[in-house]
């Protein structure tokens, strides 16, 4: 058992390619996170979904987001009600195990491919399911120890006044702030200062992980290993402790800027530590790390005044996302966080999907090696599968990408699927990208390999091939396009506490 790989699952949150020097950015370098591509592969053709909570479905259950009833998620919050004495624990439990659909009981998911061959797994931070979530339902998914956040909605602060622990409450000493510290999520004065008011804010969330993943860590280095970090970082509204010393002094960025730049970088300080125990553990060598994020960009340094910036243009004209989209220099984001490409997180453009993807094992993946590779976050269940040499569940969707990693030829999807608030796409091992939009109800091609930044719709030269991706994409989202937007999947709570 001593033999075996341990595996290590970094997920950052809204965080988009160009927000990491290795993929381009050019305002601030991300050392540690650079390291894991430096020593292992980096992938420029990697899948997330368009928003959070499909995006950690699809992951734990293997399967994309477009079919009919496979999952659902609620409505975030529920944990507010409690901050508020105005629901117990065992209400909130009860109301989300009869909400939306239940798992079955021949489900299976990804730390139990771990589990089931003799790891011990570990999820630390933000849930894996949304929105809300309860310590029964982290237990069936099988992880064997988890701690933090069960409601997604409280993530978007950084303060907790209590977090859970292997499904039981820990209160956090010194943070009261009911709602965890969260505020507006653009620039002004007064949105400033309410940053910098550190009344009832002690403890940063991202703090506590960091040592809960150390405790993880050296308490079982003599065991393999599956630890899952879901971090909360680099999500808004931006809140952070204090600016990272190299950004402080950046002429070119506003504090707003600055602050955000400081989350990101505060997120590679974690790999960085993640790194250091390895060595100091002597376990590095047996350990394959993964980093990468559940979509693609999200814009939370918006120029002061801006409160719609993300959908709107600097002459504050709408972008209706089927014409007009966002692009970084139209939309004022001076990191150029979705590396060039269309779109933010939401959409079904590059930017909103395309992931960073960054995996690093120590004498058996070539350093620096750059992969483009197609794959979808749904592909590391295979993959783990492989790795660890059991048997893959049956239904799911991936393929594992673990030749890829070993530098061989493979397999690979002749296309990917992906949902989104205006409807699904598909995108070819080929390049060509198909969208689905549902209102009103048209197609829109393009041909990525030439066309980067998705400019020139050629749907209307080449009927063909519209109409046989088409096809495929209806087929794929079980007969009907609608299965693939996320209100397909959303289950509203009864009333009172919808």
């Amino acid at each position: 058992m001593k033999n075996k790989t341990n595996i290590i699952f970094i997920y950052a949150d809204d965080l988009g390619q160009g927000m990491l020097s290795c993929y381009g950015q050019q305002h601030f370098s991300t050392p540690n996170i650079d390291r894991l591509a430096g020593e292992g592969m980096r992938f420029t053709q990697a899948y997330g979904c368009a928003f959070c909570a499909p995006s950690r479905a699809s992951m734990m259950t293997g399967l994309h987001d477009c079919h009919r009833g496979t999952w659902t998620y609620t409505r975030g919050g529920i944990y507010n009600q409690l901050s508020a004495g105005q629901i117990t624990l065992r209400e909130i439990n009860e109301l989300i195990h009869t909400t939306g659909l239940q798992t079955g009981a021949n489900e299976v998911f990804l730390p139990q491919v771990a589990a089931d061959s003799g790891y011990v797994t570990g999820q630390i931070g933000k849930c894996e399911w949304g929105f809300d979530t309860t310590g029964d339902r982290i237990r069936r998914h099988g992880w064997q120890y988890h701690y933090g956040y069960y409601d997604h909605a409280r993530c978007h602060g950084f303060y907790p006044p209590f977090l859970f622990e292997n499904g039981q409450m820990v209160e956090i000493r010194g943070n009261t702030r009911p709602d965890c510290g969260v505020h507006l999520d653009w620039e002004s004065p007064q949105n400033s200062e309410i940053r910098q008011d550190r009344k009832g804010k002690a403890v940063y969330s991202q703090d506590i992980f960091d040592q809960k993943i150390k405790d993880f860590l050296q308490r079982h280095r003599n065991t393999p290993f599956f630890l899952y970090h879901p971090s909360q970082l680099p999500h808004g509204p931006i809140a952070i402790p204090e600016i990272h010393p190299e950004v402080k002094d950046n002429p070119n960025l506003t504090p707003f800027e600055k602050e955000y730049a400081s989350m990101v970088l505060r997120l590679d300080q974690t790999v960085g530590l993640i790194l250091e125990e390895l060595e100091r553990l002597g376990i590095d060598d047996r350990t394959m790390i993964v980093f990468s994020s559940d979509n693609g960009h999200e814009v939370y340094a918006l120029q002061q005044g801006r409160t719609t910036g993300r959908q709107q243009d600097l002459n504050g004209q709408p972008f209706d996302n089927i014409k007009t989209k966002f692009y970084s220099d139209m939309g004022g984001d001076i990191f150029n966080g979705n590396g060039g490409m269309a779109g933010l997180k939401w959409s079904s453009w590059e930017g909103g999907t395309r992931i960073p993807y960054l995996v690093r094992f120590p004498g058996v993946i070539e350093p620096d090696s750059v992969s483009d590779h197609m794959l979808a976050n749904f592909d590391f269940m295979p993959t783990l599968a492989d790795l660890i040499g059991v048997e893959m569940p049956a239904g799911k969707d991936g393929i594992s990408f673990l030749p890829t990693l070993l530098g061989k030829s493979q397999q690979q999807h002749d296309f990917i699927v992906y949902a989104s608030r205006q409807g699904p796409a598909l995108v070819t091992v080929d390049g060509w990208k198909l969208r689905y939009i549902n209102q009103p109800k048209i197609f829109q091609l393009y041909d990525l390999k030439a066309d980067y930044r998705e400019e020139d719709d050629l749907a209307t030269d080449h009927p063909d091939l519209v109409d046989k991706l088409s096809q495929d994409l209806l087929t794929t989202c079980d007969d009907d396009y609608r299965h693939g937007t996320p209100q397909a999947h959303y289950a509203a709570y009864p009333e009172p506490y919808t």
